[in-house]
């Protein structure tokens, strides 16, 4: 089945990454700043999620993006230039973790992909943290999380990222992303639940 023909917006969008693309592989001057400043914090908030500790955060950012430069020639333009760079940026942290034996995820936690269509579960995360003390317990939860998990649902609900994109920066297929989302949610809830007697 072909793809579906891209908006106006999102044309222009790929467009533009293109041209940036570009402009870095030439080594046009001030190109490769401009893409630094633009995705710093993408970069940083992916590998901060998945590693939890400043000092190797910072030097995986620098790896990340000295990949990027080498590799970028082989952006093709065909998917925005974020979800590349956060691919590069998940590649280089999740490499981090199994050179240090880290898992990424729990082991026990066998994933069900028939769990949910979608991830709804009545649990709104944005207005349930509204509280402050709240809010600190589902931190420190969001925190125990193993990396993956922890990963996928700072994409999801801050980077606001579809499904698909999230797919395609972490390899997963969209049912196994779904049933991350769920679970996740599920455990956070039930978490809130007994620490503060959050409402279901």
């Amino acid at each position: 089945m072909p793809s579906p023909a891209p908006t106006p917006i999102t044309a222009h969008l790929l467009r533009a990454d293109r041209e940036l693309a570009s402009e870095v592989v030439a080594g046009e001057a001030g190109a490769f700043e401009r893409l630094v400043r633009r995705y710093q914090g993408l970069c940083w908030h992916i590998i901060d999620r998945m590693v939890r500790h400043p000092e190797d955060t910072r030097e995986l950012c620098q790896e990340a993006f000295l990949r990027i430069h080498r590799s970028l020639h082989q952006y093709r333009g065909e998917s925005p230039l974020k979800s590349w760079v956060a691919q590069v940026a998940y590649s280089v942290a999740k490499r981090h973790l199994e050179r240090k034996r880290i898992p990424i995820v729990e082991m026990s936690d066998e994933l069900d992909e028939r769990l949910e269509a979608t991830i709804s579960d009545g649990f709104d995360l944005e207005q349930d943290v509204s509280d402050e003390e709240i809010n600190m317990h589902l931190h420190r939860a969001i925190e125990a999380l193993p990396p993956l998990q922890r990963t996928v649902l700072t994409l999801y609900h801050l980077e606001e990222m579809q499904i698909a994109e999230i797919g395609q920066i972490t390899g997963l297929a969209e049912g196994t992303i779904k049933s991350h989302l769920f679970r996740t949610r599920k455990r956070l809830r039930e978490i809130l639940e007994a620490r503060i007697g959050a409402p279901a």
